[in-house]
């Protein structure tokens, strides 16, 4: 990336604007109609002064520091839709990575007045204003000299007038188009012209990489690479990227560059070598792993970028909750919230949950106001009641030790509403929590409502009204979910991760992005996970009741044993002569088992919803196989042979009886391969 670029907010401000303004911009031929489109009406932006100016759309702001610079056109607040239809129209349309810097040049020869603007030189170091008197487009450069007068800030004393010309001179005073922010006038002539510099100055800040050149051009670069990155963008901006996914993620492209600089000097040097040198086989082997960590690199940061797989895989936040364990005095505590404590209230708490054991031991009970102060006040066997009322909480619902969290009435009484932005609201990590009887309401979301880390968690007779992901069920946790109701995740209902356990009984999800995803995308370390899903309604979700995600390499596999391909189909494992025929036998017993259920449903009118049952078993009984499959090649593959003669002890262990699926956008069930 070109040195002296600007962080995100652009050039520091005295007056930037707290709202993204609505902008535009288009090509000389087409100017008429798209101002009407994309340039913002004068009427919703009468509080701002220059708009009373009658020629320009634009706002603008004063550079902060001690002197004086005159306006600068305010452009870095654009909205996403105005900065994609620009590279997609206007800008990049199909090109490839290759034709990045030619079709950026033809775009700006139609927009960009070629001298007579006044720029802000911007760099790391200084500002100091100068004039344009030519634009080298091909090189994405404007031809300047200084202003006069003189005017610049510096974080220095030694950019005098001699020395900036002396500078000017060794740069042939030629300056990058992104590193220019063009000084306002309100005449309307060079709006075109400051919104095609920050076009420019955007794309290569925050969208361009420098391998990206060398990337295969699969299919045009827009779709590739621009509007993902775009919209991660933006998503970060509005804080719907978890701040732990962020850090990952920048993390991931420092060290892709870092691994691409050291990649590039190592082929450099490799040129200048001898032939057959030992120098240039040792360089070479150095190359190919700095090649290998890259591209692995390359792929994770493609994860992160493409907005589905985002919130497919997420990322493995490791919880730092730390279990209190039992109190020191060895009691058991029961925590009662209630915002106000009425005489009939505590009447009614006393025989129903307080002393229905006359001979029971003599219990400690301490009073809270919110839910938030009694589950940090909680140590290992406490109990919480949550009497009737609607509270507001601010924090994580952090449960690290094993308790019991209920309401006392039914859950629309009882309602836990999260407010603030934050990372999760329920976060679990207890051995055996039990929660119940409770409506938990999620705003402002990042994370999903629920986390179980480890540990088993039970959820019963809850309604989970959610924002981005509902519950997600982590890699050895356990998640028990009972007469609930969840709705409104803009992500997936239930996620649920390989190597955890989940049981589903009597519960609706609905009107989410997806129902129930399953994942199945870890190494070969990880088996798919044990599920159970017994009489759920699961309805009105946009995309599939329930999508399993799997990697291609599945596929790939089928095609490379086509003689085993048929026997796939008809859910058996292949067999060998010898090792195999336990296996077969128990995933016979297996399907047998699930469709002799199914046949029960069937005979009851419910045909569509059996079929939707048995598509998901056998899926996800395929996909078991097919991993059992891979792992003994890649063993194979290394010399070893290992029998698996029991299948239901270490792969998958499915009961799907009974859900109804009803209106899913996309059908019942599906596969995602990536």
């Amino acid at each position: 990336m070109a040195d002296g670029l600007l962080a995100a907010g652009g050039l520091r401000s005295q007056a930037m604007v707290p709202q993204p303004e609505r902008t535009g911009w288009a090509v000389e031929e087409s100017t008429a109609p798209l101002e009407k489109a994309l340039f913002q009406d004068e009427d919703s932006c009468s509080d701002c002064s220059n708009h009373d100016k009658r020629g320009t759309s634009l706002q603008s702001f004063v550079p902060e520091g001690k002197t004086h610079f005159p306006e600068i056109f305010q452009t870095s607040q654009l909205l996403f839709y105005e900065r994609f239809r620009a590279y997609q129209d206007y800008i990049l349309a199909d090109c490839k990575a290759s034709e990045v810097r030619e079709f950026t040049a033809e775009f700006l020869e139609k927009v960009l007045e070629p001298s007579g603007w006044r720029a802000v030189w911007h760099t790391n170091v200084f500002e100091v204003l100068v004039e344009v008197t030519d634009v080298d487009f091909a090189a994405l450069k404007a031809v300047v000299r200084l202003a006069n007068p003189y005017l610049c800030e510096s974080q220095v004393s030694t950019f005098t007038l001699d020395c900036m010309n002396e500078l000017l001179d060794l740069k042939e005073h030629r300056l990058p188009l992104q590193e220019l922010w063009v000084v306002f006038d309100d005449s309307g002539v060079f709006d075109q012209t400051a919104l095609a510099v920050e076009h420019v100055r955007f794309f290569y800040q925050n969208i361009w990489r420098s391998w990206d050149e060398e990337e295969e051009d699969e299919y045009d670069y827009f779709v590739r690479c621009v509007e993902p990155r775009l919209r991660l963008h933006y998503d970060i901006l509005e804080d719907r990227v978890p701040s732990g996914l962020i850090v990952d993620y920048r993390n991931l492209l420092s060290q892709c560059e870092d691994s691409y600089r050291k990649f590039l000097n190592l082929r450099s040097s490799l040129s200048n070598c001898n032939s057959d040198s030992e120098q240039e086989n040792i360089s070479m082997v150095e190359g190919l792993k700095l090649y290998s960590e890259m591209e692995q690199l390359k792929q994770k940061l493609k994860l992160i970028e493409n907005p589905l797989l985002r919130y497919v895989f997420g990322y493995q936040k490791n919880s730092n909750i730390q279990a209190k364990g039992i109190r020191p005095n060895g009691q058991k505590v029961t925590h009662v919230v209630s915002s106000t404590m009425m005489t009939g209230l505590l009447r009614s708490l006393l025989r129903d949950r307080l002393c229905q054991e006359p001979c029971k031991e003599e219990t400690e009970i301490q009073f809270h106001s919110d839910p938030l102060s009694a589950i940090n006040a909680c140590y290992e066997g406490d109990t919480v009641i949550v009497c009737p009322g609607h509270y507001m909480v601010h924090g994580t619902f952090a449960i690290a030790d094993s308790i019991e969290l209920e309401g006392y009435g039914l859950p629309d009484d009882i309602v836990i509403e999260k407010r603030g932005k934050g990372d999760t609201f329920v976060d679990c990590t207890g051995a055996d929590i039990k929660i119940s009887s409770i409506k938990f309401i999620q705003h402002d979301a990042v994370e999903g409502i629920l986390i179980i880390h480890r540990g088993k968690t039970t959820l019963e007779n809850c309604v989970l009204q959610c924002e981005t992901t509902g519950v997600t069920v982590r890699t050895s946790a356990e998640f028990l979910m009972q007469n609930s109701d969840l709705y409104g995740a803009k992500g997936a209902g239930i996620e649920i991760y390989p190597g955890s356990k989940c049981t589903l009984s009597d519960n609706g999800i609905h009107h989410c992005k997806e129902g129930i995803l399953i994942k199945d995308f870890l190494d070969e370390h990880y088996d798919i996970p044990k599920i159970s899903m017994v009489n759920n309604v699961i309805h009105n979700n946009e995309g599939y009741g329930v999508v399993l995600v799997k990697p291609t390499i599945f596929s790939d596999l089928q095609e490379n044993v086509q003689d085993e391909t048929e026997e796939n189909r008809a859910l058996k494992i292949p067999t060998s002569e010898e090792a195999d025929t336990a296996e077969r036998v128990d995933l016979e017993e297996l399907i047998q088992c699930t469709t002799g259920k199914m046949e029960l449903y069937a005979r009851s009118n419910l045909s569509e919803q059996v079929e939707g049952n048995c598509e998901i078993v056998n899926e996800l009984v395929a996909a078991s196989t097919q991993k059992g499959q891979m792992k003994k090649k890649r063993l194979s593959e290394l010399g070893i042979t290992q029998a698996d003669d029991n299948l239901m002890s270490q792969e998958m262990f499915v009961s799907i009886v009974g859900n109804q699926f009803k209106w899913n956008g996309k059908g019942s069930f599906g596969t995602f391969l990536f």
